[in-house]
């Protein structure tokens, strides 16, 4: 996979690009700090399912099933919807937006089941609100992050600059690309891709399988979005009990030949 060159290829050393990335991310930090530029604030992401790569990604399954879940979708390959991120030095929410990206999604209004993604940077915890197999759980541990590998490729999104991200999920076998900003050097992003030196302004699972790009941020004072959720009924567990969750299902997909997308987040 050669667009996947690593950064010691280039630069000869891990220890220098490591180096390089953190002392930029510094600079970056104290030049914010220094010209009172606010570290919080909203992010709004466009996320965009292709269904045709999400089944493309599937090697499991008969052609028969295939040919199903094709017929199933329809004429409808791509649906797209909106996400927020609030984020401050301390603590972020991720959830999905009341805000429609298209006028006709009313179909796969399943999206706005109960989710939401909260990180505890001080008491390093994560309490995410997750809804799974008709199920609501309150996944509490500490935070947990993809094995990420940093790279050296930069790139622009929404006017930032942005450095490349690579991990992958074993469990969902998912490859994923994610870019983050050098400029807002917190570790949040996304879905609960996080844990970089920097916030995930955009994301590519599986090679546009679904995608996750922000398009609209705003730096500014929050009030009461990072606030604690209302009680919510939920069955808690810890990360290693909802990957035991997500593991039961796949393998019984696996199993019976059928996609793994319905009553799973993608």
């Amino acid at each position: 996979m050669s667009f996947l060159k690593p950064a010691c290829s280039v630069l000869c050393a891990h220890g220098l690009v490591r180096r390089f990335l953190w002392l930029s991310l510094l600079s970056c930090f104290v030049f914010c700090t220094a010209t009172g530029q606010e570290q919080e604030g909203v992010i709004r992401y466009l996320i965009t399912h292709n269904w045709s790569k999400k089944l493309a990604a599937v090697d499991y399954i008969s052609q028969q099933t295939r040919d199903r879940e094709t017929y199933i979708s329809g004429n409808r390959w791509e649906w797209k919807e909106y996400a927020n991120l609030y984020f401050s030095p301390s603590a972020s929410k991720y959830e999905d937006s009341e805000e429609r990206a298209q006028k006709d999604d009313e179909g796969y209004s399943w999206r706005r089941e109960a989710y939401q993604i909260r990180r505890d940077y001080v008491a390093k915890r994560q309490a995410d609100i997750i809804t799974a197999l008709g199920k609501v759980y309150l996944v509490e541990d500490s935070i947990h992050a993809p094995h990420w590998k940093i790279y050296n490729d930069l790139k622009e999104v929404a006017g930032h600059l942005c450095m490349k991200a690579y991990c992958e999920d074993t469990l969902k076998s998912q490859k994923i690309v994610a870019w983050f900003a050098l400029d807002m050097p917190l570790p949040a992003g996304p879905e609960r891709l996080g844990g970089l030196p920097g916030i995930v302004l955009e994301a590519d699972i599986n090679q546009g399988a679904m995608t996750l790009v922000a398009d609209k941020i705003e730096l500014r004072k929050l009030t009461t979005e990072l606030d604690p959720p209302k009680k919510i009924k939920a069955k808690k567990v810890n990360e290693a009990g909802y990957r035991t969750l997500l593991k039961n299902f796949y393998d019984e997909r696996r199993k019976a030949e059928e996609v793994p997308f319905w009553g799973i987040r993608y």
